[in-house]
C-alpha cells in the first residue's frame, strides 16, 4: 500500500510545522511543507495547517493568513473534496477562511492557557476520528489565547444535527469543564461534508507516552485508513 502524502503549509510565524512533519513520518507517511506564497494545484491525501501565530496574530487570529495566495488553493483543494486539517492557528485560519464554521475569540479569562487537557470525543463518524469511540476521553496538550470558539444557535443546532461537532473540553470522568468559554465546551468541528476539520488542542505533540500522552497517535491513525 502506497503512503499517505501529507502537505503542511506554512506561514510567516508558523512554529508547529516540524512538529507535525515529525508526527506523521512516525505514522510513516510522506510528508512536505509547502510556502504559503505558493499559488499551486494542491496534490496530497492530507492538507494540514498547523499551529503557531501566523502573521504574529494581528488583527485576528488567521485574519491575514486567510489572504495567502495558498488559501485559493486551499479552497479549491476542500471543494474538490481533499482533507484538510487545521490545528489550533490553523483552526483559526480555516474559520475566518470560511472553510469551517463559528470563530475563535479571545479566551474569557484573557490569559494564555498552556496544559495537557482532557477531550471527550463526540462523533467518530469520519476521517479524523475513526479509530476513537464515541465518549473516549483523550489526554491532548492544549496552548492558545484565543481558543474561545463561538458559532450561532441555528448553526450549532444544524451542526449536531449533522454530527459536526467532534470535541469537547471535559475532565477526567468526562464531565464538561470549562477552558477558554468555547461554547457547549467545544473543541473541534468538522464542515458539513466532513472533509474539513478543525481543533484547538494539538495531536502532533501527543505521540510519545514519555512526553506525557500518545494519544494524538490514535487521532492522526483515522487519516491512514480512508
Amino acid at each position: 500500500m502506497s503512503k499517505l502524502k501529507v502537505s503542511i503549509l506554512q506561514f510567516p510565524g508558523t512554529n508547529c510545522e516540524y512538529d507535525t512533519v515529525y508526527a506523521f513520518k512516525k505514522l510513516e507517511c510522506d510528508t512536505e511543507i509547502l510556502w504559503h506564497k505558493e499559488n499551486l494545484e494542491i496534490d496530497c491525501d492530507l492538507l494540514v495547517i498547523p499551529g503557531g501565530f501566523s502573521y504574529g496574530d494581528y488583527l485576528r487570529c488567521g485574519a491575514i493568513a486567510k489572504y495567502s495566495p495558498i488559501m485559493r488553493s486551499v479552497a479549491k483543494y476542500a471543494d474538490n473534496g481533499g482533507k484538510v486539517l487545521g490545528i489550533c492557528n490553523g483552526f483559526q485560519v480555516l474559520t475566518e477562511a470560511g472553510l469551517l464554521p463559528g470563530a475563535l475569540k479571545r479566551n474569557d479569562n484573557l490569559h494564555f492557557i498552556s496544559r495537557i487537557q482532557h477531550l471527550k470525543v463526540i462523533s467518530t463518524n469520519n476521517a479524523f476520528l475513526n479509530r476513537c469511540k464515541e465518549d473516549e476521553i483523550l489526554n491532548i496538550p492544549i496552548a492558545h489565547h484565543d481558543g474561545n470558539y463561538f458559532v450561532d444557535e441555528n448553526t450549532l443546532s444544524d451542526m449536531y444535527s449533522n454530527n459536526q461537532i467532534l470535541l469537547k473540553y471535559c475532565d477526567s470522568e468526562g464531565n464538561p469543564m470549562v477552558v477558554n468559554g468555547s461554547i457547549d465546551q467545544i473543541a473541534g468541528v468538522c464542515n458539513r461534508d466532513k472533509n474539513v476539520f478543525g481543533l484547538m488542542p494539538h495531536p502532533e505533540r501527543a505521540m510519545e507516552s514519555i512526553l506525557g500522552s500518545s494519544d494524538g497517535t490514535k487521532m492522526l491513525e483515522g487519516f491512514l485508513s480512508q
